[in-house]
Parts: structure tokens; C-alpha cells; sequence
């Protein structure tokens, strides 16, 4: 059953950045309450709607993703991205319902140099990244048809609630007011468009896939460095930008020094995302075209 069958679609976090790109992408009835109507959390609130909408397939892509925010309150962390993820699951069980979730790259330690599949080991650093893999396991444990999609660095044209802005406006932002701009050059990711991530997971769930864990993301692996270097020429802007460590931001949160992802088994179903160097151009040319 692919998303031309799911005439009822229940999404979380319908108003971030990928839920907004699969309302606007996606051919489906979409219920989509807001965070102030609905407390993912509240898992009797949650199953009534379930109950009241009838839903063909339920994606969540609400989550505490604030990762500083993570450390010091890993309470709130292991509430919304493990306790409310494993509640939506088995209710969507119980009322025979689809089940679409969604991961991090950040279950991982970065020390194999290399892009991840799904098969290899996580080992967590941070609070948010155990909170993610906790929602993980407790889903997987139910052996349902549940869907785990693992993502890293996504951007997209809504701004995020965290942020406020992508990686991307704000190098064109500093660039254009002829500031110093530093970039990390010795952290390593999958930089990932989050209308190239909506269609991607549309092609997933329209092949009628196994269920289990999808890594989905712009294909390649790049520093933070040289995304920023490619934003600017793909801008058509000139200006240095100065590679720097990590080290130079101190912070609580340990983050992997290579958490770039390898689509396996979107490969193995003949889906194919576009690279990181796509998705940067992409996403400049629809920022221009909405963003006067």
C-alpha cells in the first residue's frame, strides 16, 4: 500500500520543515494538528484522534530535536522522540493503521569514517541521540510494518522552530553583509533538502517496502566547510569563509565527527535521491522564488 492508497494521511509536525513539504507534495486528506492542539506525548489524546480520524497511515515528524536543549533536560528528550514514538506505534496497531517515524544520524559515533548503513551498530553520544535510538528500539521490538527513516542535517524552506533559519541563509546572510564567516571543516554529514526527503519517502512507501530502518538522504558526504564554499558559489557570491575545528565552539553536546548516511537500501529499491550539491541548488533557486 503506497501513498496513492492512503486517503487519509495523520501527520505530526505538519508545520516543520519536512511535514510542510509533504503536505505540499504529497496527493492525500491530510489531518495535521497543530502542537498547541495536540501534545504528541499525550498518549490518550493521541489514540482518540487516531480513533476519530481514521487514518490510513500516521508519519511523525514531530520531536524534540533541540539538541543543547537535549542535554540538560533529557527527561522531556526521552518523553517525546522514545515514550510518545513507542505509544504511536502500538496504536497504530491496534487500529491497523501505517506507521511512518523518523530518525537521526546522530545514533551514531562517527568513528567509522565512513557513510553508515542501516545494518551497522549505533552508539549514541548525546541525550538526543539515545532519546532517537530508544524510539527506534521500542518501535522495532513490536514487529509491526512500522517504517523508521533515518535523515541528518535537513533544511528545508519553512523556517525551523529551533533555528529560526538553515545553514544555508545564514552563510548567504554573513557573506552579503561582508562578515568573517568560520565554518567547522572536521565534521562530516549528509546534508539533506527537505522537499528532496518528502518525495524520497513518498517513493519508499509506494514500492510497498518491508518494514524496519531506511537511511534517507542527499547522496554524498561533505564537511560543514565545504557546504558552506558550494552555498556561496552556487549564490554566485565571493567571499572567504575560514575552515575551523570543532573545538572552536565549545559545547555539552558531543556530536559525531562523521555522521554521513548511505541510502543501502533505498539502492536496493531502485530509489534514488539526488546528491547534496542538488539539493544546495534546489534549494536556493525555490528559496529566491519564495522568499522576494
Amino acid at each position: 500500500m503506497g501513498v496513492e492508497r492512503f486517503k487519509t494521511v495523520l501527520l505530526f509536525g505538519g508545520s516543520g520543515q519536512l511535514g510542510t513539504e509533504m503536505r505540499r507534495r504529497w496527493t492525500a486528506r491530510f489531518i495535521s494538528p497543530s502542537q498547541e492542539e495536540l501534545d504528541i506525548t499525550d498518549a490518550a489524546a493521541v489514540e482518540s484522534l487516531i480513533e476519530a480520524s481514521k487514518p490510513d497511515l500516521l508519519v511523525n515528524c514531530a520531536a524534540f530535536h533541540n539538541v543543547d536543549r537535549c542535554e540538560s533536560e533529557p527527561e522531556q528528550a526521552f518523553s517525546a522522540n522514545a515514550l510518545a514514538v513507542n505509544a504511536m506505534a502500538e496504536q497504530c496497531i491496534r487500529h491497523n493503521v501505517r506507521f511512518v517515524t523518523f530518525s537521526t544520524d546522530y545514533v551514531f559515533d562517527g568513528t567509522r569514517g565512513a557513510a553508515y548503513r542501516e545494518t551497522d551498530c549505533p552508539n549514541p553520544l548525546s541525550a538526543y541521540g539515545c532519546s532517537k535510538l530508544a524510539g527506534e528500539l521500542l518501535v522495532r521490538r513490536l514487529q509491526s510494518d512500522a517504517i523508521i527513516i533515518r535523515t541528518c542535517g535537513l533544511y528545508g524552506l519553512h523556517a525551523s522552530v529551533t533555528k529560526g533559519y538553515t545553514f544555508i541563509d545564514r552563510i548567504i546572510a554573513q557573506a552579503r553583509a561582508g562578515e568573517q564567516i568560520r565554518v567547522v571543516n572536521d565534521q562530516t554529514v549528509s546534508p539533506t533538502y527537505a522537499a528532496h526527503l518528502a518525495q524520497a519517502v513518498e517513493a519508499l512507501l509506494n514500492s510497498d517496502p518491508q518494514p524496519g530502518i531506511y537511511h534517507a538522504v542527499n547522496e554524498g558526504a561533505v564537511t560543514w566547510y565545504d557546504y558552506a564554499r558550494e552555498t556561496l558559489r552556487v549564490a554566485g557570491i565571493d567571499h572567504p569563509i575560514e575552515p575551523v575545528s570543532h573545538t572552536t565552539w565549545p559545547s555539552r553536546v558531543r556530536r559525531p565527527a562523521f555522521s554521513a548516511l548511505e541510502n543501502a537500501r533505498l539502492h536496493e529499491l531502485r530509489i534514488a535521491m539526488p546528491s547534496w550539491q542538488q539539493g544546495v541548488a534546489d534549494y536556493i533557486r525555490d528559496r529566491d522564488v519564495t522568499r522576494p
